[in-house]
């Protein structure tokens, strides 16, 4: 047991040190100069869109092997050009562009973005580079396929995307039932196949794309006058950039050079550009073609969840023992050396209330976009991941940690202290063992917890297993066919780490050859009360 301490332990410092140097990679000055760098949800079609390969000019995605087509990343290139930098392609969440931007991440965001005034308080907009009108996009054999105006929607549920011009219009329509805003278009077409929703708010050309992809939904087309009821800013789509930044009037002298029927052809190409609809099959049939045809995506986002999950744990538990020991050691008696220790002893309670308290979404927010805007740290998505869900595992595996030292009898510290051992060769030679083997079980159930929540780090551009999947179901618009693969992906993870796991367990209890000398002990310690 002690032997196996010593190696786990010089695993764990090992790993610390490794995702120390990923710190100092991951963190550097901002991007260089030289670049025009673009933040986008490339699952947007037919303006913005993931696929494998560079055809019809896709761009590389930054730290990923897949690339981003569609109208947006045409115009993208065409700004770049005009500014003389080259393009590079931001992936990350609708709700982390903004963020982005002001945090210096990217440059602009280029992904159907209306100007809103609500927005113009954070950002900066370009001029206009493309219009469209609002509609509504349904089940093509749902009870809403016939409508032709607003009030044929009365009692429907409808919703649209969070923080969107979308979602605001929904109130135009009489007696509608109003759903709660979704993240995202994919989440939204989910909700639509399945029936939770009656339909969703969107722009015509996303509503084409949708109708060419799956025969299952059908796009309204509202008769003059019927439709939504909007201003021309309203249905504009424009650039987001940082307040007072200095290429808006060159990024507006390019936009003006592109003609409104260039602009229109551009949109044509990207609508065609879509994958036509394969010939309609069982969904099981579905499943081994998404699978056939994004396994690399599926592969790389499921390696990318491991390593964190793994790193995050391993890291964490380490945080965990260091602080566990720490908090067991009596209070200094000298003044000086007894502030520093409730000092530290109350950071680390402060540190561990927050981690706790906080959601990992909120955390990945705070620590990646704010170390960037107050500190001008500009850290990989992949180092800022490792980092989060090291601390946050930290701060859980701190409190198990503590509740396994407390649980070693007392009679084994007294003992120890009788043998003439320090509190640390104590902590190390007799209680730590015990801790790690009796917290394994929880120490496994949080890296299985990891695997899990590491799917919230979409909102920091981490192409995770479950960001990859979102990105396979938005090009092809099957979204049951498609996280049916994600779970079953999941699940195999999962149960994987688990038996091996079990496995590490029995090996740590032995194989039962120290059995026998246990029993005899128990035995001996009988026939001495029986003694006396």
């Amino acid at each position: 047991m002690l032997k196996n301490n010593y190696h786990v332990r010089n695993i764990f410092y090992s790993l610390a040190l490794l995702l120390g140097s990923f710190v100092l990679m991951g963190s550097t000055a901002f991007a260089d100069k030289e670049t025009f760098t673009v933040g986008m949800e490339a699952g947007y079609p037919p303006f913005n869109w993931t696929q494998q390969d560079d055809s019809n000019g896709a761009v590389p995605i930054k730290g990923s092997k897949e690339f981003a087509g569609g109208y947006d990343v045409e115009i993208a290139k065409k700004i770049a050009d005009g500014l003389g930098k080259e393009l590079v392609i931001f992936k990350t969440d609708w709700d982390g562009l903004p963020p982005a931007v002001t945090s210096g991440k990217a440059d602009a965001i280029i992904a159907g973005m209306s100007p809103t005034a609500e927005r113009k308080e954070t950002l900066d907009f370009s001029d206009f580079y493309y219009s469209s009108q609002l509609t509504m996009l349904v089940k093509k054999d749902g009870t809403f396929s016939e409508a032709s105006s607003l009030k044929d929607f009365a009692g429907a549920k409808v919703t649209g995307q969070l923080n969107t011009l979308h979602y605001n219009v929904i109130d135009q329509i009489p007696n509608v039932d109003k759903q709660t805003a979704m993240s995202d278009f994919s989440a939204m077409r989910v909700a639509l196949e399945s029936g939770k929703i009656d339909g969703y708010v969107t722009e015509v050309p996303e509503g084409i794309t949708a109708e060419k992809l799956n025969p299952k939904f059908k796009m309204i087309q509202f008769k003059e006058g019927n439709g939504f009821k909007t201003s021309e800013e309203d249905n504009a789509i424009a650039i987001g950039m940082k307040k007072n930044a200095s290429d808006l009037e060159k990024v507006n002298q390019t936009l003006a050079g592109i003609s409104q029927k260039e602009r229109d052809d551009i949109m044509d190409a990207a609508i065609n550009q879509q994958p036509d609809v394969k010939e309609d099959a069982p969904w099981y049939v579905w499943v081994m073609n998404i699978a056939k045809d994004n396994w690399k995506m599926f592969l790389r986002g499921a390696g990318t969840t491991l390593l964190i999950a793994l790193v995050g744990t391993v890291v964490g538990t380490s945080i965990g023992l260091g602080i566990g020991i720490f908090r067991t050691v009596p209070t200094p008696e000298k003044a000086g050396l007894r502030f520093a220790y409730k000092v530290l002893n109350g950071f680390f309670s402060i540190y561990i209330e927050i981690f706790r308290g906080t959601p990992m979404i909120v955390q990945s927010m705070v620590i990646f976009y704010g170390s960037s805007q107050l500190y001008g740290i500009d850290m990989n998505p992949l180092t800022a991941a490792l980092i989060i869900v090291s601390i946050n595992t930290g701060a859980y595996m701190t409190e198990i940690v503590r509740g396994g030292i407390f649980s070693v009898d007392k009679g084994q510290f007294e003992a120890a202290a009788a043998i003439g051992m320090t509190h640390w060769q104590t902590m190390t030679n007799v209680v730590i063992p015990q801790v790690f083997r009796n917290t394994l079980p929880a120490i496994g159930n949080e890296f299985v917890i990891n695997i899990k929540d590491t799917s919230v780090l979409n909102v920091i551009a981490v192409s995770e297993l479950f960001f990859a999947s979102k990105t396979a179901a938005g090009a092809n618009f099957r979204f049951f066919e498609t996280f049916t693969i994600t779970c079953v992906i999941y699940f195999v993870m999962t149960f994987t780490v688990t038996r091996i796991l079990r496995y590490l367990e029995r090996r740590l209890d032995g194989d039962g050859s120290y059995a026998p000398y246990a029993n005899q002990m128990q035995t001996s310690k009988l026939e001495r009360k029986d003694d006396r």
